[in-house]
């Protein structure tokens, strides 16, 4: 998988990525409105923009096809990203693309000396990211319970972390 910088000419090949709206929300937070559009992804990629972008957007590139889709938001000030929104196109599933698009992601945002620190947030039950994310060296640093409302339930989410220094500790560097 290549990784590259995700641009326009990716979004429409997302907009089918999320079928339900609780798909769209365990990808992109309740924020987001159902179904995904043009509009807020062309929103997320303005804010990549820039000296200094809020966030990274990535495109996982695979045959020429967008196979997977990851973004960073960045904390300048802290040193710090929050890797967030990441999917794998659905066509794409279970041919183990996760891991390498996601090392790679991580090994271009580590490559910017600035940072020192990856976290991410994960709904619970979301187990086959949650080992993605554990073999990629991220620790488990506890639980914000209750903290999604997806209609009438709610939905727990694991905060996870990495800092540089894991990168060589688990041979990741």
């Amino acid at each position: 998988m290549q990784l590259e910088i995700f641009a326009g000419h990716h979004i429409a090949d997302m907009l089918d990525w999320f079928p339900t709206a609780e798909a769209l929300i365990q990808w992109g937070g309740p924020g987001l409105r159902f179904p995904l559009d043009e509009t807020q992804l062309e929103e997320m990629q303005a804010s990549a923009s820039g000296d200094a972008p809020t966030r990274w957007m990535f495109a996982g590139i695979v045959d020429g096809n967008l196979a997977g889709h990851a973004q960073v938001a960045l904390d300048w000030e802290n040193g710090v990203g929050r890797l967030s929104r990441v999917a794998i196109n659905p066509r794409f599933r279970g041919q183990g693309l996760a891991h390498p698009f996601l090392q790679r992601v991580i090994a271009r945002f580590f490559a910017d000396a600035r940072f020192e620190r990856l976290e991410l947030n994960v709904y619970t039950f979301n187990t086959a990211a949650i080992r993605t994310y554990l073999k990629l060296g991220f620790i488990e640093e506890g639980v914000r319970r209750s903290s999604a409302r997806v209609g009438d339930i709610r939905w727990d989410t694991a905060i996870y972390g990495m800092l540089r220094s894991d990168l060589a500790a688990n041979n990741l560097a």
